[in-house]
């Protein structure tokens, strides 16, 4: 832990301001309010760290805009409970990072750290590119189908996305109530450990960063393997041989886990356009298409299937939990492939849905690269309510997958040749 001081924000402005102006990371911040908070900032277990805060999470100095034109400039008057947590605790905020509209999938104007041409993925776009690119040491995300495992698998970062209702959701904008689920992108596990120790509150406990062996790893290609390109195939292959050297590691097939993705888009669709009944009935011109496709998806289920689908919901979680009991640690591919063409959208969420679906906590792992030399990610994944145990084996996992790949924008900041 290092001390706040006025030379803690020259040190985290020169970091943002060195790539903001390509990246394009941030929707806000504030130089004068930053150097005004490291010299009030509490002392605590992160301070000296620097935290981006994702667009839909309320800040009371900085806007919130959802990513939409209907909330420009909108103020709340207070923070959400995740940043006051962080803001305690001795952290930083240094501003917000852009998210794609209400955390779906139009795109904001952020890029990849590793290729300008290509998405950092959605929609926690802003805080995965600015880690990425070693701007800040946190990002708050969000995750509601794959809106934070497919950021960091793009942008070469570590992702935590705790089990639902591990963090507190006060003052954050909700998409799907049955799903929404805050976590962190960090540049190593250590970093999201020591954040999880203050966001799963409501005081800071003393996690201890401590690494451990599962006794049996299962590798989950998923009922979707048929959309994984090369690039992710190699990506779980050389995965399961960097485990297997230490611990026992076998194929587990989940093919009756088949109609997860589906119960994931009807219950998401069918909550989104409650969630977003005020926008869609008073600013419709102002919401994109897809957006306004969600919404009218939404209203065409009826309360029968949404029940139905929840029913089914819980009849997945308790199957998933049995596998649990074969399996300490789950591997499974974090996004078909390497970053798409930014022209080409965010990125398939195609496997991310289960995982969100059955609340699982999930740690994305950076290491190895596709066949165009950019980053991906691979999952892993732990019982529910275990995510400690989950933060052990990721911490284990790091240390044995090949290390992070440095930006090419980011080589003179680390001293890399």
């Amino acid at each position: 832990m290092s001390e706040n001081t006025p030379d803690t924000a020259t040190v985290l402005l020169a970091r943002i301001e060195r790539h903001e102006a390509s990246i394009q990371a941030f929707s806000s911040y504030d130089p004068v309010r930053l150097r005004h908070d490291a010299g009030n900032a509490p002392k605590g277990p992160l301070s000296g760290l620097s935290v981006g805060v994702k667009d839909i999470i309320d800040t009371a100095y900085y806007p919130t805009a959802h990513g939409s034109p209907i909330y420009a400039g909108h103020h709340t008057p207070n923070d959400a409970a995740c940043v006051t947590q962080l803001k305690a605790a001795g952290a930083l905020c240094v501003g917000k990072t852009v998210t794609t509209e209400f955390a779906f999938f139009r795109a904001g104007p952020t890029v990849n750290p590793y290729d300008f041409s290509r998405t950092p993925g959605g929609s926690s776009s802003g805080s995965a590119a600015a880690v990425g690119a070693g701007m800040i040491d946190i990002g708050l995300a969000s995750q509601t189908a794959a809106s934070l495992t497919r950021p960091a698998s793009y942008c070469g970062v570590v992702g935590f996305k705790p089990s639902y209702g591990r963090y507190a959701g006060a003052g954050i904008k909700g998409l799907a109530q049955s799903f929404d689920t805050l976590g962190t992108i960090t540049p190593d596990v250590k970093t999201a450990v020591l954040a999880d120790s203050v966001l799963k509150g409501p005081v800071p406990t003393a996690n201890t960063v401590k690494s451990a062996v599962p006794k049996r790893v299962g590798v989950c290609r998923t009922p979707w393997w048929d959309q994984a390109e090369d690039s992710t195939r190699m990506a779980l292959q050389k995965a399961g041989a960097c485990l297997g050297g230490e611990t026992t590691v076998e194929d587990v097939d989940l093919s009756v886990f088949k109609a997860a993705a589906d119960l994931h888009v009807t219950i998401m669709s069918y909550e989104a356009c409650q969630a977003l009944g005020w926008e869609y009935a008073e600013q419709r011109a102002l919401l994109s298409s897809q957006i306004v496709s969600l919404i009218e998806a939404g209203r065409a289920i009826d309360y029968a299937t949404y029940r139905q689908a929840l029913a089914e919901a819980d009849r997945l979680r308790a199957q998933i939990a049995d596998v649990f009991t074969r399996y300490d640690l789950l591997l499974a591919p974090a996004a078909p492939g390497e970053a798409p063409k930014k022209e080409d959208g965010t990125g398939s969420p195609i496997f991310s849905r289960i995982w969100t679906l059955l609340r699982l906590p999930t740690v994305t792992l950076p290491g190895f690269t596709g066949v165009n030399g950019l980053p991906v990610g691979i999952q892993l994944l732990g019982a529910f309510g275990e995510d400690e145990s989950l933060l052990d084996y990721a911490t284990w996992a790091e240390t044995l997958f090949p290390a992070r790949p440095i930006p090419s924008i980011c080589v003179q900041d680390t001293g890399h040749e």
